[in-house]
């Protein structure tokens, strides 16, 4: 049998050609070691009473899910004192979390979701943590300091939990994914050099949404659902898990593009999904995979961020399709 390249071994490889520092692969290395232990709790809710909600709001004002609190609270126990970082950014902090005086500080800024879709998980359906890693500008980072685009992402990936424990990586060199050997305990890479179908034929979105949307994005999906008969000339399937992980994940794996458009009862706030630890590391993957990550109008990883909590709306996957919605948004916007 073939041995396996574990995450730690990959990472080692990787310190040389690209510059990746010893400090930044202990920090994955405990990012890692959260998300097995993540993976556990999931695994063991319905034992020790951990499903449901937690009768508590984030900063968001959405409902928290036990699980929530408790995968925030991992990353913290195993982030935090390993000297890698010197602040973290969470969905489920209102503010920037500095590490404490008392501990070692490094140079990397945290950002993270600690659970996706965690509205899936009592239906036992997939969800994931995604995270972020910027390279903070001084040594006593503000949030100021800390809120910069996503170009800047010195990595980014995410862990789905499902049939199997998945993690999938980018240090802007590609993208990598690596599954769980329960019985070793160690992340090996199963899935070298990711790549997205540059087309596809399917696409995911809520479509309960389908009255609230903006004229482009209501054009694009009509002419999905038009199938062979329309401008498309081909039939497209029309998925939705409600977990931004499993979006990409699927895309990633077999093409295809996702979208949580702008529609009119998001205006005000500016979107649906969190920027710093949502899109932008999910676009950060896609595009090194070979996809396109927008808003419909905007690049998403050129976006000044403005706050810790910012949304934005999230359109991206197969540089074809996510093309054909920014050429809708340009066209239709555009016309008299």
């Amino acid at each position: 049998m073939q041995s396996r390249k574990t995450l730690a071994q990959f990472l080692n490889e990787e310190r040389f050609p690209h510059g990746a520092d010893e400090s930044l692969t202990r920090l994955l290395s405990d990012v890692a070691t959260a998300c097995k232990r993540i993976a556990v709790a999931l695994q063991q809710a319905a034992f020790t009473g951990q499903h449901g909600s937690e009768g508590t709001q984030n900063v968001q004002g959405e409902t928290q899910k036990k699980l929530d609190v408790i995968a925030n609270d991992i990353f913290l126990e195993c982030c935090e004192p390993g000297g890698t970082l010197c602040a973290m950014v969470s969905e489920e902090m209102e503010e920037i979390h500095l590490v404490p005086p008392h501990l070692p500080r490094g140079q990397y800024v945290l950002l993270f979701d600690p659970l996706d879709g965690s509205s899936n998980i009592d239906v036992n359906t997939s969800v994931g943590s995604i995270f972020s890693v910027l390279r903070a500008r001084d040594d006593a980072p503000t949030l100021r300091s800390v809120l910069r685009p996503g170009v800047k992402q010195v990595c980014a990936g995410y862990v789905i939990y499902g049939p199997s424990t998945m993690l999938v990586l980018s240090l802007g060199h590609g993208v990598h994914g690596f599954t769980l050997d329960t019985e070793a305990g160690e992340f090996c890479l199963t899935h070298p050099e990711m790549t997205v179908p540059a087309e596809t034929s399917e696409f995911a979105i809520n479509a309960a949404r389908l009255p609230l949307w903006e004229e482009p994005v209501r054009a694009y999906v009509e002419e999905c659902l038009a199938g062979a008969d329309g401008v498309r000339q081909r039939s497209f399937n029309m998925r939705w898990v409600a977990s931004m992980v499993a979006e990409v994940h699927r895309i990633l794996l077999r093409g295809g593009v996702f979208l949580y458009p702008m529609d009119r009862t998001l205006r005000e706030s500016g979107g649906k999904l969190r920027l710093l630890y949502e899109a932008n590391p999910m676009g950060f993957l896609i595009e090194q995979a070979g996809g396109m990550a927008s808003t419909g109008r905007t690049r998403i990883l050129e976006i000044a961020p403005e706050g810790p909590h910012q949304r934005v709306p999230v359109i991206l996957g197969s540089a074809c399709e996510v093309g054909r919605i920014v050429e809708l948004h340009r066209k239709l916007e555009d016309a008299p």
